[in-house]
């Protein structure tokens, strides 16, 4: 049952698959307006559609999230056409996987510029309406790579450790402003990215998790949709892993 918080305006990157896309679909389902947020308009427009033929609300917004400038434009704009913005997931990420020694300056900083960079000109321009409001949702989704590192991907694992850093700094910065700010930290999920995995690589993963197997987007989306919720407001500056216990030691 949704809410009722339908005047609630949330900003969703990456929304156009995957995680994402559920997170989307979870917040729609809350009550809010969903913007959905990606670089391509076709998936996206598909996406939206999906959630107005089930009743909710959503739009879309095009937005490079290499691009600074063009992320704080996306805010404003939307902050602007509601009036008002409340929730923003930071979803969108990329990878550019190299062992350490064999990787460019320009697969390090490719993915420091989306995974962290982004995040933070994403944050800094939504905070301002935010603070407008009173009330405010930031959820960064970081992951286990982030918490416990990953052969050859020691640049998104530095994105996303830096994201633990960053977010709790955010949370105690807008605490007194009714804003909260947490990490979601995906384990192995079943999406695009891990479906062409070799099946010994997956078979090798599933035995590292103590649930033995891979999780779906709902349930990302579902920890996403708690935080984002009126129940967490006591809640913030924490790390939240959704692994299926691969970190729970």
């Amino acid at each position: 049952m949704a809410e009722k918080t339908e005047q609630r305006v949330a900003v969703v990157t990456g929304a156009s698959r995957g995680i994402g896309e559920a997170i989307a679909h979870a917040l729609a389902e809350q009550g809010r307006h969903v913007v959905c947020v990606a670089r391509g308009a076709e998936k996206l427009e598909a996406v939206a559609k999906a959630i107005t033929d089930a009743g909710g609300l959503a739009s879309t917004k095009v937005c490079d999230m290499s691009d600074t400038a063009a992320i704080t434009e996306m805010i404003e704009s939307v902050a602007k056409e509601h009036g008002r913005l409340d929730i923003l997931i930071n979803n969108a990420g990329i990878t550019r996987d190299n062992l350490l020694l064999r990787m460019s300056d320009e697969e390090f900083d490719d993915v420091i510029q989306v995974n962290l960079r982004g995040v933070f000109v994403a944050c800094r321009a939504a905070l301002r309406p935010m603070m407008r409001g009173k009330w405010g949702r930031v959820i960064n989704l970081g992951s286990v790579s982030g918490l416990v590192g990953n052969a050859g991907q020691a640049n998104y694992a530095a994105s996303k450790a830096a994201l633990s850093g960053f977010t709790k700094s955010l949370g105690k910065e807008m605490a007194a402003k009714n804003i909260t700010a947490n990490v979601v930290a995906p384990g192995f999920i079943q999406t695009d990215m891990t479906d062409v995995l070799p099946q010994v690589v997956k078979d090798a993963a599933q035995k590292a998790i103590p649930l033995s197997r891979f999780g779906q987007p709902r349930e990302i989306a579902a920890a996403v949709a708690f935080l984002a919720s009126e129940d967490a407001g006591y809640v913030s500056g924490q790390v939240l892993a959704v692994d299926g216990g691969m970190t729970m030691c």
